[in-house]
């Protein structure tokens, strides 16, 4: 434990003498973040199945609360800080919602969401480790695509601090998220609460919170995978220059400038690592115990691409559509949770058929 932990202080010491304190301490958060999600087997796709396949809602829960919680939060900083904090607003569109349900059905396919895969690789999961490296190349190609979605369909940014101002939105955003929580339990059969998963979404809270204050955003996940692939593109020959989304000066910028100084890149690397340190100290990694056909992680890896892709048009996976957007009090974030939750309940189906398929061809 000990060599453990002085590897992980290492770490955050160096990158803070040649990177900065503050791009050490994002890199810190998403090690915690990382960390309690796989301790806790908190997260969005695993909950969203067990709540459609066994009517056991006490993840969904969990992540409703997280997500008020870090709205009572934000909602005012971002409010009272204009210019110095932002906040995940995005807009509404028909493209935008048709590919949240392709993301629904996507992170079902692999049961890893946008932070699932990440923390999911990190553990040792075999299909999130296929699926990751087509996440990163299907968020780079969304990422040519969305200007032109943009462009050819009406897009609407709704942000509910704006239109209701501070304390109307967050008490929309908690009635709303009430109102999902009675559903849920409407539909759910047994307990609604788990300690474990209570104590991660408060955890989650405050990490989401600080991630506001350290990084002047909410979190999110995407976008560093698409730069660590327009990275690579770049030095195989790729010009920037091409892609709109990529000549526009914060993202030109990011492109020049390392990863190590990328918010979301830090975010994500952190998963990985806090994800790996989790396992590792329970000295259990978690790959898929069954026996599966290899068609399967073939399957695995086309569904990662169509991940990556719909995250960008979706303007944000999970975290950065679904539980910064809501929490921003952005209502592109309910049209995510909508539009995910219908895509994932198709997901589940499909799932269950080729995983079972999959399983016996193993055999």
């Amino acid at each position: 434990m000990v060599i453990r932990i002085s590897l992980v202080v290492t770490l955050l010491l160096t990158l803070a003498v040649f990177a900065g304190v503050r791009f050490s301490l994002l890199l810190g958060l998403g090690l915690l973040i990382g960390f309690t999600l796989e301790r806790c087997g908190f997260g969005f796709a695993g909950p969203w199945r067990r709540l459609v396949r066994d009517r056991d809602a006490q993840g969904v829960i969990a992540q409703l609360i997280a997500i008020g919680l870090t709205a009572s939060a934000i909602q005012p900083l971002i409010a009272y800080a204009p210019g110095s904090l932002i906040g995940a607003i995005a807009p509404v569109s028909l493209s935008m919602i048709i590919a949240a349900a392709v993301f629904g059905l996507s992170m079902q396919m692999i049961l890893g969401c946008g932070s699932g895969t990440l923390v999911n690789a990190g553990s040792g999961n075999i299909v999130a480790l296929a699926a990751l490296p087509l996440f990163c190349l299907g968020s780079f190609l969304g990422s040519l695509i969305v200007p032109l979605a943009v462009q050819s369909t009406p897009h609407v940014p709704l942000n509910l601090t704006k239109l209701l101002g501070v304390e109307q939105s967050v008490a929309v955003t908690l009635a709303g998220l009430l109102v999902v929580g009675l559903i849920a339990r409407g539909f759910s059969q047994g307990s609604i609460w788990n300690r474990k998963f209570l104590t991660a979404a408060v955890f989650l809270a405050v990490l989401a919170t600080l991630h506001v204050l350290i990084a002047g955003q909410p979190w999110g996940v995407v976008y560093g995978l698409g730069l660590w692939t327009a990275k690579a593109a770049q030095g195989i020959g790729w010009d920037p220059n091409t892609a709109q989304f990529w000549i526009h000066p914060v993202n030109a910028t990011a492109l020049k400038e390392s990863i190590l100084t990328d918010t979301t890149s830090l975010t994500n690397i952190g998963l990985i690592t806090g994800a790996a340190l989790a396992a590792w100290i329970d000295s259990v990694n978690k790959p898929f115990k069954q026996s599966i056909a290899v068609w399967y992680y073939v399957v695995a890896a086309l569904f990662g691409l169509f991940l990556g892709i719909s995250s960008r048009l979706a303007f944000g996976c999970n975290v950065g559509g679904l539980f910064s957007g809501i929490a921003s009090g952005s209502v592109h974030g309910w049209a995510w949770l909508i539009a995910g939750f219908i895509g994932s309940v198709a997901g589940v189906h499909l799932r269950d058929k080729l995983w079972l398929r999959a399983s016996r061809e193993a055999r």
